[in-house]
């Protein structure tokens, strides 16, 4: 009867931890998929927005797409944003994502 009880609780304890990994692991993926979904329109954005919410722009460079667009206009494709200097293809793979219109 001891051993039927010490199975017992051991596969109990297995069984809840289990279930406690379960749902660490899907809010993890909550998260992650909310961190995804936040998208920055370089059309409207202030300087201050396109630094928090693009990977590889600090200050100086957010400063330059908006003196893109106030001399040039809006941007009419994600593409144009490699006219910006100091911006490449490796910005913009970083930020494909993040980046509306």
């Amino acid at each position: 009867m001891k051993i039927f009880t010490i199975l017992s609780f051991l596969f109990s304890s297995l069984f809840f931890s289990t279930i406690s990994f379960a749902d660490s692991k899907s809010e993890t993926t909550t998260i992650e998929v909310q961190k995804q979904v936040v998208q920055v329109n370089i059309n409207n954005a202030t300087a201050e927005e396109l630094t928090k919410g693009l990977t590889g722009i600090g200050i100086s460079k957010a400063q330059k797409i908006i003196e893109y667009r106030e001399k040039f206009g809006p941007f009419i494709s994600i593409e144009q944003l490699k006219e910006v200097s100091g911006i490449g293809q490796a910005t913009l793979d970083k930020n494909i994502g993040k980046i509306a219109l």
